[in-house]
């Protein structure tokens, strides 16, 4: 029987395969979402407090509570090399859950990215670091170790499931959220919308003053004028 305070933990998730986490190497979060059908991105209050690059990875998940981080810590136990940290403390902004030592100690063990919905703490520390860091702010307040928690369970974090094993995609707009069982489908999506945008940017850059279905909508019921040409 586990102690009131333990740390559960599923070792065992599905991870996906290297190809396909490759697959989303360097594809921009607006595109992964628009071949989600236009969702998946966390609530906008999860920035980057040090960008790093854009990064993808597995979701190595944790729930830890308020004001303790000794789950973050255990995962590293259990982190793959190319883990993007997934820590959840129910959005609490009371004390940061994440600083430059676990952070240092997360790259050292091959983790990718770290993302919380809960704060973090020693900014100069995490730039030294350079792993890309999205967190809802900062704060010095140190927290407790002392548990419960979980690793390798489902989340919820920025308003977004996250499953162990899901993909995770940042850069400098945000993070998104690609269900395992559903990456496949949104990688082969990316090619068309990946032609679609770069078609719309040469079009821009050669002076298109706006897009060709604009004139349809202007024709339609959809827009109604409140005067008329010459008034």
């Amino acid at each position: 029987m586990p102690a009131e305070n333990a740390v559960l933990i599923r070792r065992d998730f599905p991870r996906p395969a290297m190809e396909l986490v490759d697959g989303f190497r360097g594809v921009p979060t607006g595109f992964v979402v628009d071949a989600l059908g236009r969702r998946g991105a966390l609530g906008h209050l999860i920035r980057p407090i040090h960008e790093g690059g854009p990064f993808v990875g597995p979701a190595l998940t944790c729930w830890t509570i308020p004001r303790d981080n000794l789950t973050p810590y255990v995962a590293l136990s259990v982190a793959k090399p190319g883990d993007v940290l997934v820590a959840t403390n129910g959005g609490a902004t009371d004390a940061s859950i994440l600083g430059d030592l676990l952070l240092g100690m997360a790259r050292n063990r091959g983790i990718a990215a770290a993302v919380t919905d809960g704060l973090v703490r020693d900014v100069a520390g995490i730039e030294e670091v350079g792993i890309p860091v999205h967190a809802a702010g900062l704060s010095p307040n140190s927290p407790f170790k002392n548990g419960p928690g979980e690793i390798g369970l489902p989340v919820a974090i920025g308003g977004v499931a996250v499953a162990p094993g899901d993909i995770i995609v940042g850069d400098r707009d945000g993070v998104v959220v690609v269900p395992l069982p559903r990456a496949r489908e949104v990688l082969d999506t990316l090619a068309a919308i990946e032609k679609k945008e770069a078609d719309m940017e040469t079009a821009v850059k050669g002076g298109l003053d706006a897009p060709v279905w604009l004139a349809g909508i202007l024709d339609s019921g959809r827009v109604h004028y409140l005067d008329t040409p010459g008034e």
